[in-house]
């Protein structure tokens, strides 16, 4: 997930204040009769200008889906190493009561790709994140490459809202039997769809005869659709 995004991206830029020093960029898509809004954190490699998050936000917007998209400071700042936890929690605070104040009726969400949706659920974890109904993970970092175990997933018995994993099946970085496990222990707050063939990336390989993009395209579809069912 390397490569950025070369497309006009139609969301409307916008500040996040972390601090009367800090700041961090932002994107913000409506679309007409929105029903819900997703808060949308990028993964640790690339932040919210990337292909997956431009398709991600205009695919949930054709369902109904609002998005807000942002950038953790240190992409910000183009540094590679990420930030504390703290300072992350802190940016997924701001953009939640951004997404609050420009759309207050609609049903709100959380979550993101990879890192982005980890940070996400520790802060949900520390302190509720008020209004957020939900958290959709896309591709849950539940271990590193190599290493499974399910350590990163324990924050998780403190959030007490309904959880959705959106899980490629052959995801490196989550076993599937371990993430079974988790979201067992997490019980009915925990939904988990299976993305046949894919990897941490959404990647299906070329022999099943199906496209990256269409593979996408259902996923998020799933996704939009859970985030109705929970308005």
């Amino acid at each position: 997930m390397a490569h950025e995004a070369a497309s006009a991206d139609p969301a409307e830029p916008l500040t996040l204040a972390l601090g009367p020093q800090l700041r961090v960029s932002g994107l913000w898509l409506l679309p007409p009769a929105a029903s819900a809004c997703y808060v949308l954190a990028h993964g640790a490699g690339a932040g919210m200008h990337h292909a997956f998050m431009q398709s991600a936000a205009c695919t949930l917007a054709q369902h109904g889906i609002a998005s807000l998209r942002f950038q953790f400071p240190y992409l910000e700042r183009g540094a590679r190493r990420p930030d504390p936890p703290a300072v992350c929690h802190a940016t997924v605070r701001a953009a939640v009561s951004a997404a609050r104040e420009r759309a207050p009726a609609l049903a709100l969400f959380a979550g993101g790709r990879s890192f982005g949706g980890r940070m996400s659920s520790q802060a949900q974890a520390l302190s509720p994140l008020p209004g957020v109904r939900g958290l959709v993970f896309l591709g849950f970092p539940l271990h590193p490459a190599g290493k499974p175990g399910v350590e990163r997933a324990a924050h998780l018995q403190a959030v007490h809202i309904p959880m959705l994993f959106v899980q490629g099946t052959h995801d490196a970085l989550a076993e599937r039997t371990l993430l079974l496990r988790v979201a067992q222990e997490l019980g009915a707050r925990a939904s988990v769809e299976w993305v046949a063939d894919a990897d941490h990336s959404f990647h299906v390989p070329a022999r099943t005869g199906r496209r990256d993009a269409a593979v996408r395209e259902t996923l998020l579809a799933g996704a939009a659709a859970w985030m109705q069912r929970h308005e």
